[in-house]
């Protein structure tokens, strides 16, 4: 009788514990936006998650303490906390001062697990990291956006290249190094990849011998993360340039390091001063590091009407009269991002005569397409490219975020469009976006976060 009793005991638990989780499902934030309201003011500019990443991964690579400052309050950040953590590394994270502290000194468990790592691709740098710092490490393949593929081939290629045995066992890439140390050796990556680079240098810093990564990324994000390594001790040559040679040492050390800020947020705020600003108004920028989004931006940003300016690092956008359709073509840096090519498709709608956006990266990225033509916006996606009608007129609609980058476009068209947009599932742009609603509702938008049932039955 004891035995049934806690039998019963525990399935009841478990039945109560699946219906908990059910319920909490159901509730989901949403963004509740009235269209109309001209921005104004100021704005800063939030530490780069891109770059945090990376930055947390090389903490690992040392047993002394690491601390980084400026740091997004962001659901990435939080959850590469965890899987730091389950190694047995200690990461204290300050969400007041945008402060982490991780200390790997105590780093026992090389696991990154599949419940953790599905939540984010940049999970997976804890492949080269491991591999870097014990010579093994057991890692989930990752999850991440919900649009199109996303291979980690090249991280594996160049990891092999780089003298590690892999091996994959049940959904886990396994690592090993000859002796716990990688010899070291070249690759050359076909196409070029920020996430692959960032991994193959987490790895060679410190092998046994030298290594040359060719057709290296050389995003901002790659600079200041291979600059961190270098200010640990790591010895690298041609940091910004598509050659990376690297010696491997065999230590490296702690210290205090600065995060930059977010080139994508920054240019999703110009994009939202050009479009929903009062025309003839400045709206200034803080923290900020336009360089940082390329020329091609920039340059292309100007040809639209819109004025920019900068102060050291504070840019002051200027909204013009009327915008001018220009077309753009997304390439890696110093290409025009196709992190902004969603927010740039918003601001074509909004510009005199017609333009176009190629996708030369993930030419499958165009998700919020459908979402916004549920707002009016006359857009075409044919082939790699959407074709996006200006001068229309937008109106407010219940419409679906599917990515990080999609979402905020949907945000951005509802701030232009009559009456109300609720944009549903925001936990995606909590992913990359600090307090966005916050920032927003700053500058004069007019947009909550709420709760809904979003499996409530129409009244």
């Amino acid at each position: 009788m004891r035995i049934s009793r806690e039998h019963d005991t525990r399935r009841f638990d478990s039945t109560v514990a699946k219906l908990r989780k059910r319920v909490s499902q159901r509730f989901m934030d949403r963004f509740v936006i009235q269209g109309g309201h001209h921005l104004s003011g100021t704005v800063t500019i939030s530490g780069s998650k891109n770059t945090a990443l990376p930055l947390m991964s090389a903490a690992l690579l040392t047993d002394e303490p690491v601390q980084i400052s400026n740091i997004p309050d962001l659901k990435d950040i939080t959850t590469f906390s965890r899987v730091m953590a389950v190694t047995g590394t200690s990461v204290e994270y300050n969400r007041d001062n945008g402060t982490i502290r991780i200390d790997a000194g105590t780093l026992n468990n090389p696991v990154a697990p599949y419940e953790l790592v599905k939540r984010m691709r940049a999970s997976f740098y804890m492949l080269g990291a491991l591999l870097g710092r014990v010579g093994k490490a057991r890692v989930s393949l990752p999850g991440g956006c919900a649009w199109g593929p996303r291979p980690v081939g090249l991280h594996i290629d160049g990891l092999k290249a780089f003298g590690a045995t892999i091996d994959l066992d049940q959904g886990y890439v396994v690592g090993s190094a000859p002796g716990d140390r990688l010899p070291g050796g070249i690759f050359k990556m076909e196409p070029s990849s920020v996430g692959a680079t960032v991994n193959l240098l987490l790895a060679a810093v410190t092998a046994a011998g030298g290594s040359r990564i060719e057709n290296a990324a050389i995003e901002p994000d790659v600079v200041v993360f291979s600059e961190m390594l270098q200010k640990m001790g790591a010895v690298i040559h041609g940091i910004g340039t598509p050659i990376l040679e690297i010696e491997g040492v065999d230590k490296l050390s702690g210290g205090n390091f600065y995060n930059c800020s977010d080139r994508i947020e920054l240019g999703t705020f110009m994009i939202a001063a050009a479009i929903s600003g009062k025309p003839g108004d400045e709206i200034a920028m803080f923290n900020a590091e336009p360089r940082h989004l390329g020329d091609t931006f920039l340059d292309k940003f100007k040809e639209t009407g819109a004025e920019i300016r900068t102060d050291g690092s504070t840019v002051y956008v200027k909204t013009p009269e009327k915008l001018s359709a220009v077309s753009v073509t997304t390439e890696i840096f110093p290409g025009f991002p196709t992190d902004l090519q969603a927010q740039w498709t918003v601001l074509l709608a909004c510009c005199d005569g017609n333009g176009k956006v190629r996708e030369t990266i993930y030419p499958d990225r165009f998700k919020h397409i459908p979402e916004l033509r549920r707002m009016g916006i006359n857009a075409i996606v044919v082939g790699d490219e959407v074709v996006v009608e200006g001068g229309g007129v937008f109106q407010g609609a219940q419409v679906m975020s599917t990515d990080l980058r999609a979402s905020v476009s949907l945000v951005l068209a509802g701030m232009v469009a009559s009456g109300t947009t609720y944009v549903q599932r925001v936990y995606h742009l909590d992913r990359g976006y600090e307090n966005l609603e916050g920032k927003l509702a700053g500058l004069g938008a007019r947009v909550v976060r709420e709760q809904f049932d979003e499996w409530a039955d129409p009244s």
